[in-house]
């Protein structure tokens, strides 16, 4: 046995990537799997609806493929098939002659001639193609379906049980730190420097036997907490920013190729976009692409054979990690990403550079984030809520309304343009603080932003890292094009509510060149035109 076959488990292409009833208990492999094996908490629940069911009842364990479904559902198989009657895979069905959709009815048919709880794994596009095709003696099963699907709890019968995967986030977003509990505890309970752990004990064996290869440096640098803590940062990002779920089947083969691809160093092959859905929206995230005038300069010094002395520091310090051979200015900036949070490391000049590795855009929308789901109306909170609404949202709502006619003023919103005279009206547009105390904020993938006009409720806006972004940069002169679409959509909404109100005003703005005219509706009775 060695590092390098023990860490095949991770790979989505191992057999060990999919639990089933016939894995071989006795396998070598089994001790490696069992060690890396986390609890969580849909588990956890799991297990208390588990041991509390009734005869009647139906426990749906339910999300996407990879999840971890089956590491569940084959575990406490083995332990209650005395008392419980498991249906593991609904996708599938093991008679050739029947589909998943009648293997599921057949077994819907044995629960309900039986007295033994039924768990059914199954993923969510399964839920919803049973509640459409499903046989109609089973139509309560059924209805309990496309209530759990539509967010209809007060419809699900009470003896049936919905367990999503989706309720249970992989990330949390905090005010200092937004992290992943589970990626966190796989990445400790993988690198846990003792011999009790039995990937450490053939790392340390072979560091000791044979000195260190390109994978057991890459085991040493994950080992490094601060490197866990960059690379989780940096699954936050795709699913921020790419919109990329975490699985737990994505994850161990994500960090199976960024430990073991070929002969590259961990901080390349994390920005390699190598055959990895995770990988392939971070590579999107090298800093090797970032171009400021310190990158650009050390690229430059680089390239001519210059060294600074803390860039010389760096470079010996990774030596007793196994990290030798690196070539190119690339990889040097991936790299000190990395390792850029690791105390032992730190200089002068690794702190310099570091500054342009900037993820305030995470930690401004994290804290945006958290503002919305916490507000209680105090005045400290309205404080810091307006920051983000007058000085973010609604100042670039302004900007976009007006970017044919800038010189309006602050509270004036262009309405049209009639041969060469542009209409305008005066709008209060503030935050709604009531709406934002009621309704609150679930998942973390956007939250949603009230605004009123003038006395006007406007929809709700829901606002995701990506329009965030926009709106910091319609704040600092860019005009929105073709490519970002789907936030001028957003934007085109917003603005089309605030002109219907508009057009309820009494009072009017005409402008053509450096010319102004207010026009003041008085009661219907007649106009009042000033600026003439």
């Amino acid at each position: 046995m060695n590092l390098a076959r023990a860490l095949s488990i991770l790979s989505k292409s191992s057999p060990y990537a999919v639990s089933t009833e016939r894995e071989p208990n006795h396998d070598v492999l089994t001790k490696y799997k069992s060690h890396i094996y986390i609890k969580t908490d849909i588990e956890s629940d799991f297990k208390q609806v588990l041991l509390s069911a009734k005869k009647d009842e139906i426990i749906f364990l339910c999300g996407s493929s990879g999840d971890g479904k089956s590491e569940i559902l084959t575990q406490y198989s083995q332990k209650h098939k005395a008392t419980h009657d498991f249906h593991l895979d609904a996708t599938h069905s093991f008679n050739p002659s029947e589909t998943a959709i009648q293997a599921l009815d057949e077994r819907f048919t044995q629960f309900k001639g039986n007295d033994k709880p039924l768990v059914v794994g199954i993923n969510i596009g399964m839920l919803g193609n049973y509640a459409e095709e499903g046989a109609d003696q089973h139509n309560d099963v059924k209805a309990s379906i496309k209530a759990f699907l539509e967010n209809q709890s007060d419809d699900i019968p009470a003896n049936h049980t919905f367990l999503d995967f989706e309720q249970y986030p992989k990330f949390t977003l905090g005010h200092e730190v937004s992290t992943s509990d589970f990626a966190a505890q796989f990445l400790a309970r993988l690198t846990e420097p003792t011999l009790d752990n039995p990937f450490y004990a053939l790392y340390d064996s072979e560091v000791k036997k044979s000195g260190h290869s390109v994978l057991t440096a890459n085991y040493a640098l994950l080992g490094l907490e601060s490197v866990q803590k960059n690379i989780i940062a940096l699954l936050l990002k795709a699913r921020l920013i790419k919109d990329q779920f975490l699985t737990a089947r994505a994850l161990l083969d994500f960090v199976f190729q960024i430990l073991a691809m070929e002969e590259g160093y961990l901080f390349d092959n994390l920005f390699s976009g190598a055959d990895n859905e995770l990988l392939e929206h971070i590579q999107s995230f090298d800093p090797s692409n970032i171009h400021t005038r310190k990158i650009d300069e050390f690229v430059l010094q680089f390239g001519l054979g210059i060294e600074e002395d803390g860039f010389t520091q760096l470079k010996e310090q990774v030596k007793p990690l196994g990290v030798f051979d690196v070539s190119n200015a690339a990889s040097y900036l991936r790299m000190v990403y990395l390792l850029k949070d690791e105390e032992q490391f730190a200089n002068k000049y690794i702190n310099d550079l570091k500054v342009d590795f900037d993820n305030s855009l995470v930690n401004q929308y994290a804290n945006t984030w958290l503002l919305h789901r916490e507000f209680d109306g105090s005045g400290k909170q309205k404080k810091e809520l307006n920051k983000f609404y007058k000085d973010i949202l609604i100042s670039a709502i302004h900007r976009y309304c007006n970017r044919n006619s800038p010189t309006l003023d602050k509270d004036q919103f262009f309405i049209s343009e009639y041969n060469g005279f542009k209409t305008a009206a005066e709008l209060e547009v503030k935050p709604d603080f009531t709406a934002i105390k009621t309704q609150g904020v679930g998942k973390i993938g956007s939250f949603n932003a009230h605004i009123r006009a003038d006395d006007n409720a406007l929809l709700p806006m829901p606002i995701s890292i990506n329009l965030l972004e926009l709106l910091e940069k319609i704040n600092q002169g860019y005009r929105p094009n073709k490519h970002d679409k789907n936030a001028v959509l957003l934007l085109d909404e917003v603005i089309e509510q605030i002109i219907t109100v508009a057009n309820e005003k009494n009072t009017l703005f005409i402008l053509k060149n450096d010319k102004r005219y207010k026009i003041v509706n008085e009661d219907d009775e007649y106009f009042e035109v000033s600026g003439i």
